[in-house]
């Protein structure tokens, strides 16, 4: 097989591979416009076979799971609903419509749990963290490395005390920028790819002082509420509340954000 054959067959895989991954994507953006169309009619069951559908594909992103998440509670599945939009949250966290949507599926869970507020300056920073997207803090760490190496540069081999002085000085600046940037954006992009976290899926269970069916009962919980996944043994998972208590309760009533 000579050069010219070896390149026409590599030519044609690609235009395979293209060819399909494109087909694939107008399927993907059909089949979201008969979900939409489905649920603006109120066909909910539909909607959601086909949001489902897509997301079998491979394919995911907020919208999806916004729509997916309304389609469910709107079809009365509470916590399929609020599974789906803190999903979507996770992926878009400052869309003021997802949150809103996801207050409005709490708002009907049964279970009221006082959560545990962190110190006033844990809330800053995590408010200031929120204000850019992962990728956006990583580009903000990207500049800041720049930045400080030209001030390295200003340092080292300026002629100019005031100069070097400043090089100095902005250094250090862009060394804490450096350090906060990359923080956020590992924080951030940890929390995309977080599964600690899920929703009680089953109308009602009980948290448990131990990982079996015979431990002391703790507290009973209900469809929507949210936990967080500390350890696991075999099919049991030790949860924390919202409110600082810690039990245990069956894999199998849960579904992971």
């Amino acid at each position: 097989m000579n050069y010219k054959s070896i390149k026409k067959i590599a030519a044609a895989f690609c235009l395979a591979v293209f060819s399909s991954v494109a087909a694939q994507t107008t399927d993907n953006r059909t089949l979201m416009q008969e979900a939409n169309k489905q649920s603006v009619d109120g066909n909910y069951a539909e909607a959601i076979k086909k949001y489902e559908s897509i997301l079998d594909a491979g394919y995911e992103n907020a919208t999806l799971y916004y729509n997916l998440g309304y389609a469910y509670y709107k079809s009365g599945q509470l916590s399929k609903a609020i599974v789906n939009l803190e999903r979507a949250k996770r992926l878009s966290p400052n869309d003021e419509d997802i949150q809103h949507n996801l207050d409005i599926a709490y708002s009907q869970t049964v279970d009221k749990i006082d959560e545990l507020r962190p110190v006033f300056f844990v809330r800053w920073i995590e408010s200031f963290k929120r204000l850019l997207s992962s990728d956006a803090w990583g580009a903000a760490f990207v500049v800041c490395l720049t930045l400080l190496f030209a001030c390295i540069f200003a340092f080292l081999f300026a002629k100019s005390t005031a100069f070097r002085k400043l090089g100095f000085f902005a250094g250090i600046a862009m060394v804490l920028f450096c350090i906060v940037s990359f923080s956020f954006a590992s924080s951030l992009s940890n929390e995309q790819t977080d599964r600690s976290v899920a929703v009680i899926s089953t109308p009602s269970v009980t948290v448990t002082t131990s990982p079996d069916d015979n431990g002391t009962e703790l507290v009973v919980l209900h469809e929507g509420t949210k936990v967080n996944i500390l350890s696991r043994i075999g099919e049991w998972c030790e949860v924390r509340l919202s409110d600082g208590n810690v039990g245990w309760i069956n894999e199998k009533d849960l579904e992971m954000i």
